[in-house]
């Protein structure tokens, strides 16, 4: 008769690994099938902390197949996807830095697996559930998923991610950071010709120095992302050069209208809503420098 209670599953699978002197190698095969219907039942009773340790048992189970059989490519897979489980369930504990190495260790075998986007994937997961518990923790996991798919030469799969990851910098009031993320959305962009997505992420870039009041770098910005044509040509271009000369000129209701228009709007939400609070800061200092600027500076050797 089968056991069915999963605390002597468990119990007979850890004898099954256990050396003695009548068992001189360990049954990892049983004892992972074991751990898996054990974790199984566990879970569907709701009793999640044994139900967490039972998978990360699963999964060290089915690695240790793997090194036995190296030619069954499915064992890494299986280790992969039985530490996604005990991430989820360390997610509904409240455990946050086992959410974080189970994520990466899922990660890891899936690479192991020859498979970056499932990779990928197991980081973002791991994202979405820290942001409010971790968001320092998640934005690195959305940074890490990224390079994995531009690895693998699907940087348009990566545009979510550095979304993502942006919106996460901007709760954490880290505005260099999101603009620098959308850069990095941009220049991914810029290799799949993704041209719309591309130019956005660029004035989204502007927006961001500007509502943290980084004029001088909301500037330089929009003097390096003018160097890519696609960019140079593109009603995103246009409407970052007339909010930088409202802001030039102290004009806070040219301000104003530039950010209510059809082209800031379509860019990401969270920019958006950040650029309908522009002007930030006072913008009528911005304008008295720029005077000082452009008056002649007084040549002390010209007496004529």
């Amino acid at each position: 008769m089968p056991i069915s209670d999963p605390d002597k599953l468990i119990s007979k699978a850890d004898k099954l690994t256990k050396l003695s002197l009548t068992r001189w190698s360990a049954d990892w095969r049983n004892a992972t099938l074991l751990y898996e219907e054990a974790a199984n039942l566990f879970r569907v009773a709701k009793k999640n902390e044994k139900a967490k340790e039972a998978f990360e048992k699963a999964s060290k189970g089915q690695e240790m197949l793997s090194s036995y059989f190296l030619n069954e490519k499915i064992r890494p897979w299986d280790a992969a996807k039985h530490m996604e489980s005990a991430a989820a369930l360390a997610k509904e504990l409240g455990y946050w830095n086992e959410v974080t190495d189970f994520y990466r260790r899922a990660s890891e075998l899936y690479m192991e697996c020859g498979r970056p986007q499932p990779a990928s994937d197991a980081l973002a997961k791991g994202a979405r559930a820290l942001e409010d518990a971790m968001p320092e923790a998640a934005v690195q996991l959305y940074n890490d998923a990224s390079a994995i798919l531009e690895e693998d030469g699907k940087e348009q799969m990566a545009f979510d991610l550095y979304r993502a990851a942006t919106s996460v910098y901007i709760k954490l009031e880290k505005y260099s950071d999101a603009a620098s993320s959308l850069l990095q959305l941009g220049l991914a962009a810029d290799k799949c010709n993704a041209t719309n997505s591309q130019c956005k992420a660029y004035l989204g870039a502007i927006i961001i120095y500007l509502y943290a009041h980084d004029f001088k770098q909301a500037e330089k910005c929009y003097n390096d992302c003018s160097q890519v044509d696609a960019f140079l040509r593109s009603d995103q271009n246009r409407c970052a050069s007339k909010l930088l000369s409202a802001y030039t000129e102290g004009d806070i209701e040219e301000i104003k209208r530039v950010v209510q228009s059809s082209t800031v709007s379509n860019l990401d939400h969270v920019v958006i809503k950040l650029a309908r609070k522009l002007p930030t800061g006072d913008v009528s200092a911005l304008k008295t420098d720029a005077g000082k600027e452009e008056e002649e500076p007084l040549d002390e050797n010209d007496l004529t």
